[in-house]
């Protein structure tokens, strides 16, 4: 049986690389650390590309949203990044959910083959 994490990140870079050879630029985002509660495991991948077409995912909501700026800004820059998001288990409690959590997601901007 094929790991689900796994057909989804051979689908997500197989589409990068379609956009690289198409001339779009575009960035990965990887999710490389959790702790506590997270929404996508190590391994998870947002594909974005200059025009705001992405795939994939590594958290949701707003923390997804700051990522693909992220990329945005890692595409014109061509600078990776290592992003940190978290709450913690104090804070997690007073807004209602049951723990906190970290996630780590490095940004870079993708480069076709010469």
């Amino acid at each position: 049986m094929t790991d689900p994490l796994f057909a989804a990140s051979e689908e997500i870079l197989g589409l990068a690389e379609n956009w690289l050879e198409q001339g779009r630029n575009a960035a990965l985002a990887t999710v490389v650390g959790t702790w506590g509660s997270s929404p996508r495991p190590v391994g998870s991948h947002l594909l974005v590309d200059e025009t705001g077409d992405m795939m994939g995912s590594v958290s949701g909501g707003c923390i997804e949203g700051a990522v693909v700026e992220e990329a945005r800004q890692a595409m014109q820059d061509g600078k990776p990044r290592l992003l940190e998001f978290g709450v913690s288990n104090e804070d997690a409690w007073e807004v209602g959910l049951a723990c906190g959590g970290t996630v780590r997601v490095y940004v870079e901007k993708l480069v076709a083959d010469q």
